[in-house]
C-alpha cells in the first residue's frame, strides 16, 4: 500500500476505451508545437527512431584539404535522451581536395567534446548525416544543456571548418535533456496537500498531484520498459515505467483511460501514454505523479520527493 493507498493489483483490469484514448492523443498532438515541445515524439506505437550513428574510427593517415562548411542544419532544436527523435547534423562541406577525412565532434557549453564521429573520404558537395543517441564516448547518459556539432579535418588542433561564404547559414546548436515534463498543458502544483509527504488517513502521500484539465496529453519523463500498466480502485488507470538509463521508476495515477502501453512495451522520452484524468480515489483531474528509488516500485525501492525533479523539467519543457 503506497501513500495514497494504492495496492499493486495481482491482475489487470479495465480493458476498455482505447478507442476514445487514441482519438484524444491524436487531437492533441495535431500541432506542430506540441510535437517540438516532446522532441518530436510520435503517437504510442509509432516507430522509434533510428539508431544513433556508429562513431567510426580515426584514419591511420588522416588527410583533408582546406574545409569550408556549404550548409549545415540541426534537428529537432530540442532532444531528450532516449527520445523519439536524437538530434541529427545533415551537412556539406567545400573542399580543395576531392576526398577528406573529417572528424565530428558533439561539444557542450564548455567547448568540450563529448562524443566524437570520424567519417573517411568525404566528398565536397555530398550531403552527410551524423546522429547522435545522446551518450558520451563512455557510453554514459550526456547531461542537461546545450550543445552543438563541431566539423573539421581529423587530426590533433585541426582547424574547425567555417561557413562557406558570409551568406551561409549554419544551424549547429541544440538543447539536450534527459527528462521531459510529464503534461503538455497547463498546470499547477495544487495545495499544500498536494505534496509529498501530505498527511492521508492512515499514511502520508508518497507522490506529488500536479492539477491539470481532463483530457490533456502525459508524456513519458524518462523514456524505458513498461514495468505495469493497469487499473487500481485507488489509482485508477496507471502506469509505471522502469527509467532507461536510471535506477528509478516513475508511477503516473488517476489517467482518463487505460494507457494504450502494455507491460513489457518501450516508451520514449516525450511520448506521449496516456491523458489526465480523475479515475479511482480523485476528486478532481489531475496527474498524480511518483518516482521510485532503486530496486524499484514495490520491489524494494523507496518513494521520494518528486516536485523538485518536476519543477526543473517545468523550467526547460
Amino acid at each position: 500500500m503506497n501513500g495514497k493507498g494504492f495496492a499493486r493489483p495481482a491482475t489487470a483490469g479495465q480493458y476498455f476505451g482505447f478507442a476514445l484514448l487514441a482519438i484524444a492523443l491524436l487531437t492533441c498532438f495535431a500541432s506542430a508545437a506540441a510535437a517540438a515541445t516532446t522532441g518530436g515524439a510520435g503517437l504510442p506505437g509509432a516507430a522509434p527512431s533510428p539508431k544513433g550513428s556508429p562513431p567510426g574510427a580515426p584514419s591511420s593517415a588522416p588527410d583533408a584539404g582546406a574545409l569550408t562548411l556549404v550548409s549545415a542544419q540541426t534537428t529537432p532544436r530540442k532532444s531528450f535522451y532516449f527520445g523519439y527523435r536524437y538530434p541529427q547534423l545533415s551537412f556539406t562541406i567545400g573542399s580543395s581536395q576531392p576526398q577528406n577525412d573529417l572528424q565530428v565532434e558533439v561539444v557542450n557549453s564548455l567547448g568540450e567534446a563529448v562524443k566524437v564521429f570520424f567519417l573517411e573520404d568525404a566528398s565536397p558537395d555530398v550531403e552527410y548525416k551524423i546522429r547522435w543517441d545522446g551518450t558520451t564516448g563512455e557510453g554514459r547518459p550526456a547531461g542537461n544543456g546545450r550543445y552543438s556539432f563541431r566539423i573539421g579535418p581529423q587530426g590533433p588542433a585541426a582547424p574547425v571548418a567555417r561557413k562557406a561564404t558570409s551568406s551561409t547559414t549554419l544551424s549547429l546548436a541544440f538543447s539536450f535533456y534527459g527528462y521531459s515534463f510529464p503534461i503538455l498543458g497547463s498546470h499547477d502544483y495544487g495545495s499544500g496537500g498536494s505534496g509529498f509527504g501530505a498527511a492521508r488517513s492512515g499514511h502520508t502521500h508518497q507522490g506529488q498531484d500536479v492539477m491539470a484539465a481532463c483530457g490533456t496529453t502525459l508524456v513519458a519523463a524518462r523514456g524505458g520498459r513498461i514495468q505495469t500498466s493497469t487499473w487500481d480502485d485507488a489509482a485508477g488507470n496507471y502506469v509505471v515505467i522502469d527509467g532507461k538509463g536510471t535506477q528509478n521508476d516513475f508511477m503516473y495515477a488517476h489517467l482518463a483511460e487505460p494507457s494504450p502501453l502494455h507491460e513489457g512495451e518501450l516508451v520514449r522520452t516525450g511520448q506521449p501514454i496516456g491523458i489526465v484524468g480523475t479515475t479511482g480515489s480523485s476528486t478532481a483531474c489531475h496527474l498524480h505523479f511518483e518516482i521510485w528509488s532503486s530496486p524499484g516500485w514495490y520491489e524494494g525501492g523507496s518513494p521520494f520527493d518528486p516536485l523538485p525533479y518536476l519543477q526543473k523539467w517545468d523550467a526547460y519543457s
